[in-house]
């Protein structure tokens, strides 16, 4: 890519009066050189079936292509219009509920040939309205795509031929893998496949859902390569992703697989929202940003984040820029808001976009004018940087959806409690605070031995090729570390009958045959130190050493014979295994002891000072600096010299950097001291 990306989404069919001229005018002060449009309104584009009107399409696209104004199309895909579902029903999709009542977006059977016909049709008319058009510069395929539960008598004959698959047409090897004896779930023939959305089987369950991951993975490759064969070759196709949600974007999304639903994507994108005001900690936008460039290793699009959303999310002033660079310094190439304005009516009205509802200037576009200032100026220094990072942390969207039929703290009242998402959060901002940056990889990523360390929260369902790969990448000299939960059952979610963690038991150097919830349980060991309020937390393992070093025991009259951590050679590498959620003190300085062995840098640098770096186009070091707190930062620069960017002064290794509250430093390095 050649410029940043600095824009929003932009909807001119739902301004409440004529403002095209006003808003490109507004855009142009503010520095924004990108907009996305069209990827909401079928109804508009489609108003009653096979007649089209992409006049608002083209007029913002005339309009823009005049200002000099790039253009991403989204295909309009994601909501349905009202005259499909008169015509047919069927199309909205039938999930554990029964059938969806027409109203909200994303509500429709992305498998239904109705559906899919109507939906091919309108996004080659699409294409070939825009294609050609200078301003165009890529297609957004649909909108934050998931399968939205579909479990209709279509999607279950399809399921039922993907298991004779994968079982050979083998009944009683799926019986058996599955344990479908419980409770006379047992399946005798094929033609008599119970409704699988009455299951009480955590492995058919489980399995479902990983099934219907790969609807998406196929819907979005079959609009990709439509899109394909009318796009230029300099014109980008790609999707933007988002989270799991917890009133912001969170963890790894249940309902996609982002790695393998990326493969079809020229570029990988994301949307990413997080709290703001004194809640900001960047954590959400780098574990977001991290992910995403991981998907396809390399640069990736923000195509949706707030600029001031819900009232709880007005930023503070310096927030928005702050925002702005920790997007660019995970490797994105752009930064994107939804929205330009605030929409008058309908469900997201108070939403906010970069304009209020009265359309004037305010603190968040006097702001974002800066950004687009400064962009302008620097932003060939920032642009397409590149990451060598030497810590990996594992996920598995498998482990997340067994993890949810077999809840860590599930008990014999219920499943509720911590997920799985909560696991890996807690490794990822342990990392994230100690300024240790990281990539992400999946099951199927090869090349292990490219990371120092690598980190594997609560992998409870493994396929044996996986958990070997892993002893393999510690005995060849990598540094591993596992949380409880993991290696507890295969792929098929059946629990190993052999010693936990299966497989792993001898890298790790420890079993265990029980586990139960920490009550009043502290810790005591080497990598406790002094620390008081060291404690066990949710979910405890009673380990047992067998060879490995006893980091930290259980502190409890009745648990302390058993060890709580540990750390363990084997081969050439090293294995520590988290036995329990812990403190984030005793966490941390378990990473450090281990990162310190694996010979992995440690800054001394700590939240709320973020300190992110990559390699520019110019093949120079970039270093960015984050405050993200109220209070002024003093520290130390002790990195080569440099140039702040942002201010154009030279600084020489250890000066110190004065980062104002809610601020931000960029430095690139010299090539000589």
């Amino acid at each position: 890519m050649k410029e940043l990306l600095f824009g929003a989404a932009y909807y001119d069919e739902y301004m409440p009066c004529e403002r095209l001229a006003q808003d490109v005018a507004m855009m142009k002060k503010a520095g924004i050189n990108t907009v996305r449009i069209a990827e909401s309104t079928w109804s508009t584009c489609e108003p009653q079936e096979g007649v089209f009107d992409f006049s608002h399409v083209e007029r913002v696209m005339d309009v823009m292509e005049e200002a000099g104004i790039n253009v991403i199309i989204g295909t309009p895909t994601y909501a349905v219009p009202t005259w499909m579902v008169k015509s047919h029903p069927d199309v909205i999709a039938e999930t554990v509920h029964g059938r969806g009542i027409y109203g909200a977006r994303q509500i429709m059977d992305i498998t239904h040939p109705v559906y899919l016909f109507y939906a091919e049709r309108v996004i080659r008319e699409l294409m070939k309205c825009t294609a050609h058009r200078k301003c165009v510069i890529g297609y957004q395929i649909d909108n934050e795509t998931k399968y939205y539960g579909t479990a209709g008598k279509n999607v279950q004959e399809r399921f039922v031929k993907y298991l004779r698959e994968k079982f050979h047409d083998d009944l009683d090897a799926m019986n058996r893998e599955f344990g479908l004896d419980y409770w006379s779930n047992r399946i005798n023939a094929w033609e008599d496949f119970p409704d699988v959305r009455g299951t009480i089987n955590g492995s058919l369950g489980a399995e479902f859902e990983k099934f219907q991951r790969t609807l998406v993975d196929k819907f979005l490759s079959w609009q990709a390569d439509i899109v394909n064969e009318y796009r230029r070759n300099d014109q980008f196709i790609t999707h933007n992703f988002d989270f799991e949600w917890r009133g912001y974007s969170y963890g790894i999304q249940p309902d996609v697989n982002h790695y393998h639903a990326a493969q079809c994507l020229t570029i990988a994108g994301v949307d990413i929202y997080h709290p703001t005001q004194d809640d900001l900690t960047g954590a959400e936008i780098a574990f977001g940003g991290d992910m995403t460039r991981s998907l396809k290793n390399g640069n990736y699009l923000v195509l949706e984040t707030e600029a001031q959303g819900y009232p709880g999310w007005t930023p503070y002033k310096g927030q928005l820029r702050l925002q702005a660079y920790s997007h660019l310094a995970s490797g994105a190439n752009s930064v994107m808001y939804w929205h330009w304005h605030s929409i008058h009516n309908s469900f997201e009205t108070y939403w906010k976009g970069l304009l209020s509802h009265d359309f004037q200037e305010n603190d968040a576009y006097r702001e974002a004018c800066l950004i687009g200032q400064e962009f302008q100026k620097i932003g060939k220094y920032l642009i397409n940087i590149k990451k060598k990072n030497e810590v990996a942390i594992l996920v598995s969207n498998e482990a997340l959806t067994a993890l949810k039929w077999f809840g860590i703290q599930a008990t014999a009242a219920g499943n509720d409690g911590i997920g799985y998402n909560d696991v890996v959060r807690w490794i990822y901002d342990a990392l994230y605070q100690m300024n240790v940056e990281c990539d992400f990889i999946w099951p199927e990523s090869e090349n292990l031995n490219q990371y120092k360390a690598i980190f594997v929260p609560a992998l409870y369902a493994a396929p044996d090729e996986l958990l070997q790969k892993l002893n393999r990448y510690v005995a060849d000299g990598g540094n591993l570390v596992a949380t409880f939960k993991t290696a507890f059952a295969n792929e098929n979610v059946k629990v190993s009958h052999e010693v936990q963690p299966h497989i792993l038991n001898n890298c790790f150097g420890v079993e265990y045959h029980q586990f139960t919830f920490p009550k009043n349980v502290g810790l005591k060991g080497t990598v406790v130190g002094e620390n008081p309020e060291a404690e066990a937390k949710i979910f405890m393992e009673l380990l047992i050493s067998k060879g490995a070093e006893v980091l930290a025991h259980y502190d409890h009259y009745n648990w302390k014979e058993y060890a709580a951590i540990t750390k363990n050679h084997y081969g050439r590498g090293t294995a520590v295994y988290l036995g329990c959620m812990t403190d984030q003190a005793t966490l941390k300085a378990v990473m450090k002891d281990i990162l310190q062995s694996a010979q992995v840098e440690l800054p001394i640098y700590s939240y709320p000072v973020i300190v992110r770096k990559g390699i520019n186009d110019f093949g120079k070091n970039v270093k960015y600096f984050f405050n993200y707190s109220a209070e002024e930062q003093n520290v130390p620069y002790i990195y080569k010299n440099g140039v702040e960017l942002l201010a154009e002064n030279p600084i020489k290794a250890q000066e110190n950097l004065n980062i104002p509250a809610w601020g931000v430093k960029i430095v690139e390095e010299c090539d000589e001291q």
